[in-house]
């Protein structure tokens, strides 16, 4: 088997090869004995029939497919990784020369990581922000922990109250005729979240366990569903239970039960330097991600759609975790959003494309700078992520395949190459945040990190009650959110990477058959 090999674009290359005819001849035998037991010819029990005979009654190309699907996988990738070439999705072949006596003649184009051209990557500007961490910030995260430290209790002897957290089953009906997803058992619903459609809520107040009740009520007229905007519809409802909340005060008790400290005054001072810790760690994050998007629009490459089309596939998988999270399956988000999949992937593609993008630049900045990873480095990687899920990184080195060690190579290299960016950039320092800054979810956001690094420094501390605890549907969207990050961390850690698409395309696809050939 011989072959040449030249790049045809930027992000394609394309492969010539020849088998001579004596090898696939052999190949050809091959192929008979593989599949001379499927094949029936009269007077032989199946496998019996010899070579010629077969041939003879259903054409000599009857066993080409089969003798080329022996010979291709190792030639392909031989050719592959003699050429070091990165391919990025399945190849296209093209059957030129095939018959008896004759060498095997065959084309194969394929998509690779494309050429980058680099802009200019030092002596980029850019202004770190750093403002100081303000009341609203810190009131917003020590809201989270009243939240976690606030209990329920059943209430038997009163109405439904503003605020109250009710048990319900809800029976929607349009003109009388039950609609999809207006239907639920036993759902809980806190009154005054105006999480149900407005008017709903509501009409809960007043009611008393074990009550049922008809009430009335118009969807917005930009509802998403759109058979239902602007309908008025009528629920029958079912008041299971009333629970109400618990809410701590605010003082050394308090501080006790959430921390480690004996005063609020002192718990509240540790939480302001975690927030300013946090703030310093987002201030970096946002100075490098403002740096590579510099470079990222100031280079150029033309990429393959197979890696946008993957990296779409990453996201919308990443997506539906934190759906799930939610306790929500992806089908009803849709249904509650009124769009398709294919919606989804549209409004992915930006943002996919930009992350394929982001890659490319920083490999390519690699390459020019001859930066090379070295095993401790790797270790390093490895340790920082054990350390952020709570594991040693001993133990959890041992759990780790060679794609996933790949991985935290890859991973470290990126960071060298940040690291490099930022060493030749100017970097200037403000503590005045811009206008645009929404300040309530900085302080989420802030919260959200430390709440991260709190899980991963030090064991849960047990609650210090003897009430019974807030139900595991109302915990806050913090817990949620910080789930979802970890699955997309361990998305991208942890999980085998894809198996590069080496194979040929299907006969039916888009190859002549073996017959015509």
């Amino acid at each position: 088997m011989s072959y040449t090999a030249k790049k045809i674009s930027s992000n394609q290359m394309k492969f010539d090869f020849t088998v001579p005819h004596e090898e696939f001849e052999a190949a050809v035998q091959k192929a008979y004995f593989k599949d001379k037991g499927r094949i029936s010819v009269p007077g032989f029990r199946k496998g019996k029939a010899p070579r010629k005979l077969i041939e003879n009654m259903y054409g000599k190309s009857i066993f080409y497919e089969t003798a080329f699907d022996l010979l291709f996988p190792d030639m392909y990738r031989d050719a592959v990784e003699k050429e070091e070439a990165k391919t990025v999705d399945r190849p296209e072949i093209d059957i030129t020369q095939i018959g008896e006596g004759e060498d095997l003649k065959f084309t194969v184009t394929v998509y690779v990581r494309p050429d980058v051209t680099l802009g200019n990557y030092k002596g980029l500007e850019v202004t770190r922000v750093v403002p100081p961490v303000t009341d609203e910030q810190l009131d917003a995260r020590i809201r989270q922990d009243v939240r976690r430290a606030t209990t329920l209790q059943d209430v038997s002897d009163r109405p439904v109250e503003e605020g109250d957290i009710t048990v319900i089953d809800y029976h929607g009906k349009l003109n009388g005729v039950s609609f999809d997803g207006g239907q639920a058992n036993e759902q809980r619903l806190k009154i005054g979240s105006n999480t149900f459609i407005p008017g709903f809520e509501e009409q809960v107040v007043g009611m008393n366990i074990g009550e049922e009740k008809v009430i009335t009520v118009t969807f917005p007229e930009k509802y998403q569903a759109e058979h239902l905007a602007g309908k008025e519809v009528t629920f029958d409802i079912k008041l299971h239970g009333i629970q109400e909340e618990l809410i701590p005060e605010l003082d050394d008790d308090f501080a006790k039960d959430v921390s480690s400290f004996d005063t609020f005054d002192e718990y509240k001072q540790d939480l302001k330097r975690q927030l300013e810790e946090s703030r310093d760690k987002q201030a970096d994050t946002q100075v490098e991600e403002q740096l590579i998007q510099q470079v990222v629009d100031a280079s150029d490459c033309d990429i393959p759609s197979a890696m946008i089309e993957d990296e779409v596939d990453n996201k919308l998988r990443v997506m539906q975790m934190r759906i799930a999270y939610q306790g929500m399956r992806f089908e009803d988000y849709l249904q509650y959003t009124g769009m398709q999949e294919s919606d989804v992937r549209s409004m992915l593609q930006g943002e996919a494309q930009n992350a394929v993008k982001g890659d490319l630049v920083l490999q390519a900045i690699a390459k020019e700078e001859k930066i090379e990873v070295s095993d401790e480095d790797v270790q390093g990687e490895i340790a920082a992520y054990a350390e952020s899920v709570g594991r040693t990184p001993e133990e959890y080195e041992k759990t780790l395949d060679d794609h996933q060690k790949t991985h935290f190579k890859e991973l470290s290299l990126v960071h060298k190459v940040i690291d490099l960016v930022k060493q030749n950039a100017k970097i200037t320092e403000t503590d005045k945040a811009p206008e645009a800054i929404d300040v309530e979810k900085v302080a989420e956001e802030t919260a959200k990190a430390v709440e991260e690094a709190e899980k991963a420094e030090k064991p849960k501390r047990t609650r210090k009650t003897t009430k019974k605890t807030k139900d595991e549907d109302q915990e806050s969207a913090d817990k949620i959110d910080r789930e979802a990050e970890k699955a997309e961390k361990t998305e991208k850690a942890e999980k085998p990477k894809r198996t590069r698409k080496t194979t040929k395309k299907t006969k039916d696809e888009d190859q002549e058959t073996a017959d015509k050939a």
